[in-house]
């Protein structure tokens, strides 16, 4: 079983931190949420000087045994016709990565396809896409520590490379099905409020797409436990981002949590290990069913509300301004001291 050893950062330093911040050339608290942000990256990294290096989105792709069942208005092939868009620099992600200067990973969890690794795809398969859940479990115990490992190891790569700080994305048809499994088992919401249009679904659609997902629900006869509920409903991509989440962690790495599928991503996480949630930034609120209703349920506060629901990462790396612009508020601006300027508030 894979093991993380994660830590809540060490609190001795908050005090310094937040007098260093209140001491900036304005009133308390008037910068708000970059004020927030501050604090929370210096306990992170434990500085009163935090630094922003090599950010890096790492997509996970796979697909999804459950598409089967009609849950998606695309089909599954849209997962790897969408990676060559990544590798021609043609997507979403990829402007915003060129715009901000993330570099871009590419990692094949589980595509049912034989992509061409020899273009940059990282090699991580596990399987040809999960089984249907509607059935079976999505993955053995096996697979998901296969996940967990080399989705840790893709973290580990960046880290050695410098990054300190990663936002997280996938590519899977059929994935905000797995993600509305997550969160009505680990938040105890109504599968109804949790089943969204995901990439287009009418009324009928998003109709259907709840009753399979209400089926494989009452079809699951495992122990509610939240290892054996992230391998029975989830994907492959999911799980691997999952490790690669509790990797950064334990790394002391920022986390950039993007939309509705890995928000659920590090809500599973923290099932397993608490702590993981200290290292999370949340970027926005998005335009998937469920998606606020599951940030409320973490007590998370995100940065943007754009109406997104594109995933790749897309919202988090729209979000990095504002986490830069928190590091150059507590590196950048004077102190009343050293300007020589009273106090005023």
């Amino acid at each position: 079983m894979k093991r993380f050893h994660i830590t809540t950062p060490d609190n001795a330093i908050r005090p310094a931190l937040i007098n260093k911040i209140n001491n900036l050339t304005k009133p308390k608290g008037s910068l708000g949420t970059l004020e927030e942000l501050a604090l929370q990256i210096g306990l992170i990294q434990q500085t009163l000087t935090p630094a922003l290096q090599h950010p890096q989105n790492i997509i996970f792709a796979a697909d999804h045994g459950i598409v089967e069942e009609g849950v998606s208005l695309s089909p599954k092939e849209i997962t790897w016709q969408q990676i060559s868009n990544f590798l021609h620099g043609g997507a979403g992600v990829n402007f915003l990565c060129r715009q901000h200067g993330f570099t871009l990973k590419i990692v094949d969890a589980g595509v049912d396809y034989d992509l061409p690794y020899e273009k940059g795809i990282i090699d991580m398969k596990v399987r040809r896409s999960s089984r249907n859940y509607l059935h079976e479990a999505a993955m053995t115990e096996e697979e998901m520590e296969l996940c967990l490992e080399r989705g840790a190891e893709v973290v580990r790569c960046c880290h050695a490379e410098g990054s300190n700080v990663l936002s997280f994305g996938e590519m899977g048809i059929g994935n905000t099905s797995s993600s509305s499994m997550w969160m009505t088992c680990f938040t105890g919401i109504p599968l109804e409020l949790c089943v969204g249009a995901g990439s287009g679904l009418d009324n009928a659609g998003i109709r259907h797409k709840y009753e399979v997902l209400k089926q494989s629900l009452d079809n699951y006869k495992g122990d509610y436990s939240p290892r054996d509920i992230i391998r029975y409903f989830g994907g492959l991509e999911m799980v691997m981002a999952v490790g690669s989440m509790l990797q950064a962690a334990e790394l002391k790495m920022i986390i950039l949590v993007d939309g509705f599928i890995m928000t659920n991503c590090i809500l599973a996480a923290g099932k397993l290990y608490p702590e993981v949630l200290d290292y999370a930034i949340f970027s926005h609120c998005g335009d998937e069913t469920g998606h606020k209703l599951v940030l409320e349920a973490m007590h998370a506060k995100p940065l943007l509300s754009l109406g997104l629901r594109l995933g790749e990462g897309t919202g988090a790396i729209c979000a990095y301004p504002i986490i830069d612009s928190a590091v150059r508020m507590i590196n950048e601006m004077d102190n009343f001291a050293h300007a020589s300027i009273t106090k005023y508030f």
